[in-house]
């Protein structure tokens, strides 16, 4: 049986690495030391790139310019940074903090904070709050197999906020479990959309990112060392998506993710024993 389930393995990891293109990153700059944990990225339309660090930073957005060097920090007021995963845009510039990692899945109070255009003119930010649940979590925590509530990863898109869970579970199912909320504030049920098998190789297929292009059609999905780029796609049903693998050939921790244009990413790691806290730059063909 042990025999049986190994070559079962094998033949899922090669059948991904089968489809897999191959990509390196451009380093463009080093964060400042107090960056060392950046958990989200995003660039607004002026081109002012914004960056959140997560649990045990405080409730602070950082803004970097292209070579990852500070040029400003503002503290959010009306917010807590229990867990800040991510970061989102709208076409107005209003930027949404997704406060929902949950390792343990645990938590019960999920949020993102939306932070208008015009408070982000301000020395301290006034942000409003987005509570939402996923209707299909009954325990907290849920049993090893069930383990898809942990976030982080999302995008805004025509009024909504598309939310991709990461996968925690044992054995280890490939899924993301896809979500929306609307971008008002308030309290809401999250709207299920399905989910998608990005692979089975746990240490390269949970998404730690999420971003969609300007010209909204392109979503990238980031995991440890892959990007996932989706076209084809329907917001009612992601599983009729393409789907391309590309490995970064990266071995340290990449948590963060956004479309710098149409064609081109940004990706940002975390500092660890191989280094990282870097600002790169990808090139999509």
């Amino acid at each position: 049986m042990k025999k049986i389930a190994l070559i079962l393995v094998w033949v899922t990891i090669q059948a991904c690495a089968q489809k897999t293109y191959y990509g390196e990153l451009e380093p463009l700059g080093k964060f400042p030391s107090q960056l060392e944990e950046v958990s989200g990225i995003e660039v607004s339309s002026s081109g002012k790139i914004w960056a959140i660090q997560d649990s045990g930073d405080k409730e602070r957005i950082y803004q970097v310019d292209m070579e990852a060097k500070l040029v400003q920090s503002l503290k959010i007021d009306h917010a807590k940074n229990q867990d800040w995963e991510d970061l989102a845009l709208d076409k107005d510039n209003n930027l949404y903090i997704g406060d929902f990692g949950n390792n343990a899945n645990k938590r019960k109070n999920l949020t993102i904070y939306k932070v208008s255009q015009s408070q982000l003119e301000k020395k301290k930010p006034n942000a409003k709050k987005i509570a939402f649940h996923y209707p299909n979590q009954k325990n907290f925590p849920p049993e090893k197999d069930s383990l898809y509530f942990d976030t982080e990863g999302f995008f805004h898109l025509d009024g909504h906020l598309y939310i991709f869970t990461k996968n925690r579970t044992r054995p280890y199912s490939g899924k993301t479990l896809i979500y929306r909320v609307p971008d008002t504030e308030g309290e809401y049920t999250a709207e299920p959309l399905g989910s998608l098998f990005l692979c089975g190789d746990q240490d390269h297929c949970s998404v730690t990112g999420a971003d969609i292009s300007p010209d909204g059609k392109t979503i990238a999905l980031l995991s440890y060392g892959f990007v996932f780029l989706l076209t084809d796609f329907e917001l009612s049903d992601f599983s009729k998506a393409t789907i391309k693998t590309i490995d970064l050939n990266c071995q340290t921790q990449i948590e963060s993710i956004c479309f710098l244009d149409d064609k081109t990413l940004l990706i940002a790691d975390e500092e660890n024993k191989y280094g990282g806290r870097s600002l790169y730059q990808f090139k999509l063909d």
